[in-house]
């Protein structure tokens, strides 16, 4: 398969979201983390293996020190819907307590795995913790959570590209469509 022949046509369905539109709305939620965090460095505390790509170009457009680190869930395996439980396959490797913290996630599906996450990042007692997802599904029921930095609403369809996969594929697409399945 060549280059313009990835994703196969039957897989690739409408682009929502073009590498330029993304470029710009990244480069905006870093002014914006840059100023809420100004004469502090944030902890980006990055969902692998979706939020990767959004969290390396976020923290490149963050003004002033940026530290990282992961954690590895897993709710959805292989599927295209989560299962509803959330577990930890890879926590963080430093100690978050006392520090500012921002949680950046690739999308908001069900707000399952993001409310999870906060509360076990809140018990670790960070001096600040700030939710920033680059997408959210308009569906999304995010239960009292607050979402400070959000990169775009999404229709209630499965999308692939920019980290989100589908069985791991399409990760790298530099743009984000829906993904047709079959």
């Amino acid at each position: 398969m060549t280059a313009d022949q990835y994703p196969p046509p039957g897989d690739l369905g409408e682009i929502l979201f073009t590498a330029a539109q993304i470029e710009t709305r990244v480069e905006e939620l870093g002014r914006q983390i840059s100023e809420d965090f100004a004469g502090r460095t944030p902890l980006l505390v990055g969902v692998l293996k979706g939020s990767v790509i959004f969290v390396a170009d976020l923290m490149r457009a963050i003004g002033g020190p940026v530290e990282l680190d992961f954690l590895a869930v897993s709710s959805y395996g292989e599927a295209t819907k989560s299962s509803g439980v959330v577990k930890i396959l890879k926590d963080l490797d430093q100690d978050i307590g006392d520090r500012p913290v921002v949680l950046v996630e690739d999308i908001i599906d069900s707000g399952l795995t993001m409310r999870f996450l906060v509360e076990h990042l809140k018990a670790q007692k960070p001096s600040a913790l700030r939710t920033c997802s680059l997408l959210v599904r308009e569906s999304a029921q995010v239960g009292g959570l607050t979402l400070d930095y959000v990169g775009f609403r999404i229709p209630p369809a499965f999308v692939i590209g920019y980290g989100l996969d589908v069985g791991q594929r399409y990760r790298n697409l530099p743009y984000i469509a829906t993904y047709r399945d079959g």
